[in-house]
């Protein structure tokens, strides 16, 4: 029944004790009856001490009953109260009966209980308090023959609380409460010793207590053997004291020097067995045999607290344990990024590996901040105490990007569920339902239905993606090659890399493409080289604004550029052509590409292929943030470029931004982007075969991808026609899964004309925008807002991305209203000039002169001013 005795405490006499136990002592056994003489004290008190003791509070004197609530969730575990209070706090304010001892110390207060047992005949987990009192005595004791009574309390004065009377007590199965004045480790009766093994059973050979030993966490150390003795010894020196069998009082570590600090002692349910609860001292070895315990090493979570412990005190310089405690924004970094590969795990296998490296840095980023496992361990059990929680649902930002839809606190309606939770449900239901995109009638959906279902997939937000992506640059910064190897190992899996780029001439045994794709290759790169090179300036532009004022134009090529090819779910070979192909054309004098190898080591033999034919300097194996910031900074193998080209995703568009903005970098970029999206317009006369075929294009390339069609006037005959074609290609593909998960958040829009269709494509602004109507060239004039537009029936998407020779990277995610796709402009860059004649700065010299007096900028207009008077004076 564990110890046989409850200290009462107050907290007054604990600040300047003269007699007694000290706090620390009391602590041993485990918990305190405090008996506050005000809520604050009391609360003060447990959130002091709630990682020393099991806390129950008297609260008989506290009136308001959200004050009780409050001392119950800051920690304690249970309140005494009396019957009256009992009845509030148990229907009006929900505590539970269980965290409750109804204190009785008169006949009328018995009577309050009975009565509230007779309304509750259900509850028979009532605990009760006592004073020394035949009658209430009598009283309760009925109460618990009954099976009423779960526990009873009964205090003691100083006086009476002796080993006899906890051993009647224990007998009764009454837990005596017994005051911290009336113990003293010097006192033979009433010693915590003595008073500690009342009615404990000993060992029948020995007449000794068998113990286990314990860590903090309840890892067992060993068994030994205790006597009242080396008991009192224990708590007197607060040190891990044991009887042996051989040599008398064993002070555990007195020659080895592995000591225990006493945390609490206990007994088991039978009182046959004593229980120390200790910290490990020096080298934490409890056996003889130089183990942590007589049971072998730690293993698990324990194991790994040593092991952070010791490396804390003793990392080797240089080492990656120490970066981890010497960098706090590389540990914030890292269990960030383990927390989103394990909420991306799937299999039982993925998610025991992800969670391990999650707790690995969580326990690493604890002990960096002298934080135990006992310590988060203390927490829970504190959480667990809580009366009132919060409702537990996510933070709007996290629910939004996993899809989860949020219920109001007040009313407890629900809250229309967003499209990605949509998706979240219907990816549980089986995987053979039909593929179909969600349909909206624009005549009678209302704006704010219009407006939520235009917004593009949610994304993570933006400041969750800068934490991760942030250290990643800092640390390309500064370590460089070494850097970047360290990622490609990780995200690629490549651990054979032993440098993390390619340099040209290319090996030939890294070109073996078939004669097929290079045919394909070599059409696509000269289609595209012929488009591009028609966007040359024929010759600089010359203008003059007025007699002697000539003003020119002319462009110089970017000379260094860096060329970014996503991998991730598919190899995108054409992307290096679309990047590469007008960089060779503009004439930029160092080309580099980067994208991720293979878990091999290997990269794309048709990305080689085209790097060698568009005259690339260098391959950059890596993906994602490191590639960027490779190409932004340089490092030593690795040239810095000027500006980066390219599609990826959030991460990769996160890391062209931060360096785009860093001055220190002097790098520009092409666009921000997002997933790949395609806005089809089909009318009557459209092929549903090629509309479905169109829309599952992109969505092929990732769940995060959306398509949207825009029917013109189609009725349900017209539509299903497109549905059920949409639903049969998507099977045959290989990735229908990731279709499946594109087309969940896609959306059909039904709208009257074709002028209705452009203004709503206007509004969503899509990267691809396929006309599928009669006459497709006359709407051309209608579109505002898109990245590349395919007109009529036989110009499929898919031409643009790899053939024709228009460029397939292209502002997504509605940046299409503001940016350009990649053309020949974007490895350009346009220098002006001006040329005037004395004649024209004397035409033009006036009007400058007066602007710059009406900013206040004299030494603008001195700079004419002073010419025009120096070719008056020579005219003269």
């Amino acid at each position: 029944m564990g110890i046989p005795f409850l200290v009462s405490v107050d907290p007054q006499s604990l600040s300047s004790p003269t007699n007694g136990l000290s706090l620390k002592q009391i602590s041993y056994f485990g918990r305190v009856l405090l008996k506050p003489s005000s809520v604050d004290q009391a609360v003060s008190f447990i959130k002091q001490n709630f990682s020393l003791l099991d806390i129950y509070v008297d609260a008989t004197a506290i009136e308001s009953a959200g004050d009780v609530v409050d001392i119950l969730n800051t920690g304690a575990s249970r309140a005494l109260v009396t019957p009256c209070q009992l009845a509030t706090l148990s229907k009006e304010q929900s505590v539970p009966s269980l965290r409750l001892i109804v204190s009785v110390s008169s006949g009328s207060e018995v009577t309050g209980l009975q009565s509230w047992i007779v309304e509750n005949q259900e509850r028979k987990d009532i605990s009760v308090h006592s004073v020394v009192s035949p009658t209430v005595d009598a009283i309760v004791a009925e109460l618990g023959d009954k099976g009423v009574v779960k526990e009873v309390y009964r205090s003691y004065d100083a006086t009476s609380a002796t080993q006899a009377t906890l051993i009647s007590a224990q007998k009764q199965n009454v837990v005596a409460v017994v005051p911290s004045n009336s113990l003293s480790l010097d006192k033979d009766e009433s010693s915590p010793a003595n008073l500690l093994v009342a009615g404990a059973v000993a060992d029948v050979t020995t007449g000794l207590y068998t113990t286990v030993v314990t860590d903090e966490r309840g890892v067992a150390l060993g068994l030994v053997y205790s006597s009242e003795q080396s008991i009192s010894e224990a708590l007197k020196t607060g040190t891990g004291v044991y009887q042996s069998r051989k040599r008398g009082l064993w002070y555990k570590g007195q020659s080895s020097g592995d000591t225990q600090e006493l945390v609490r002692v206990d007994f088991d349910c039978d009182s046959d067995c004593l229980l120390f609860v200790v910290k490990q001292k020096g080298k934490g070895r409890f056996c003889h045999l130089g183990t942590a315990t007589c049971f072998g090493q730690y293993s698990g979570l324990s194991r790994l607290q040593k092991t952070l412990q010791a490396r804390k005190e003793d990392a080797p310089p240089g080492s990656y344990t120490a970066r981890l405690f010497n960098d706090p924004k590389l540990v914030q970094a890292k269990v960030m990024e383990e927390a989103e590969e394990l909420c991306q795990a799937t299999s039982k296998e993925d998610v025991a590996f992800e969670a391990a490296d999650l707790l690995y840095f969580a326990l690493t980023k604890c002990v960096a901040a002298g934080v135990s496992l006992e310590d988060v361990e203390r927490n829970l059990d504190l959480k667990n105490l809580k009366i009132k929680r919060r409702q537990g649902d996510a933070k709007q930002g996290w629910a939004e990007k996993v899809g989860l839809s949020s219920t109001s606190g007040n009313s407890g309606e629900q809250k229309k569920p967003t499209e990605p939770a949509k998706e979240a449900d219907k990816a549980a239901e089986d995987p053979t339902r039909k593929i179909e995109m969600q349909r909206i009638v624009t005549a009678t959906a209302s704006p704010e239905t219009m407006k939520e279902a235009l917004q593009r997939p949610s994304q993570k937000s933006n400041d969750a993606i800068v934490a991760l992506v942030k250290p990643i640059i800092e640390d390309i910064q500064k370590n460089g090659d070494a850097a970047v190897l360290k990622y490609t190992h990780k995200f690629e899996k490549a651990t054979s890399l032993t440098s993390p780029v390619i340099k040209a001439p290319f090996p030939e045994s890294l070109m073996k493409i078939s004669p097929e794709t290079a045919k394909a290759i070599d059409i696509s790169f000269e289609n595209i080289r012929t488009f591009h090179a028609a966007q040359k300036d024929e010759k600089p532009l010359q203008v003059e604004t007025m007699p002697g004022v000539v003003c020119s134009r002319f462009s110089r090529a970017i000379e260094r550029v860096g060329l970014y090819v996503p991998g991730g779910t598919a190899v995108l070979p054409s992307t290096a052509m679309m990047l590469g192909v007008p960089a060779m054309v503009a004439g930029c004098k160092k080309i580099v590409l980067a994208s991720p190898p293979r878990s091999d080591g290997s990269i794309s033999p048709e990305i080689v292929y085209i790097a060698h034919k568009v005259g690339a300097e260098s391959i950059v194996l890596a993906g994602g943030a490191q590639a960027i910031a490779a190409m932004a900074y340089g490092t030593e193998s690795i040239s810095k470029v000027d500006k980066i080209l390219g599609p990826g995703n959030q991460f990769v568009t996160a890391a062209k931004m931060l360096v785009s903005n860093d001055t220190s970098a002097g790098v520009g970029i092409d666009m921000p982007a997002g997933p790949s999206e395609v806005l089809v317009v089909a009318d009557k006369d459209a092929n549903p075969a090629f509309v479905a075929s169109d829309l599952l294009s992109q969505a092929e390339h990732g769940t995060d991808s959306q398509v949207i069609l825009i029917a013109v006037d189609l009725d349900d005959t017209h539509l299903k026609a497109i549905e059920d074609e949409l639903h049969a290609q998507a099977m045959a593909l290989p990735r229908v899964d990731i279709v499946r998960g594109a087309i969940d958040h896609s959306i059909t829009f039904v709208v009257k004309d074709v002028e209705e269709a452009i203004t709503l494509s206007n509004r969503y602004a899509p990267e691809h925008l396929i006309l599928q109507i009669k006459n497709a060239a006359d709407a051309v004039a209608l579109v505002q807002n898109a990245g590349s537009v395919f007109i009529g029936e036989w110009t499929p998407e898919s031409v643009g991305d790899y053939s024709a020779g228009v460029n397939h990277s292209l502002p997504t995610y509605g940046y299409a209203k503001q940016y350009s796709g990649v053309n020949l402009a974007s490895f350009v860059k346009h220098i002006t000039s001006s040329n005037l004649t004395a004649e024209g700065l004397r035409n033009v010299g006036g009007a400058v002169m007066e602007l710059a007096a009406v900013e206040g900028l004299d030494a603008h207009g001195r700079a004419v001013c002073i010419r025009i008077d120096h070719m008056n004076r020579t005219k003269q």
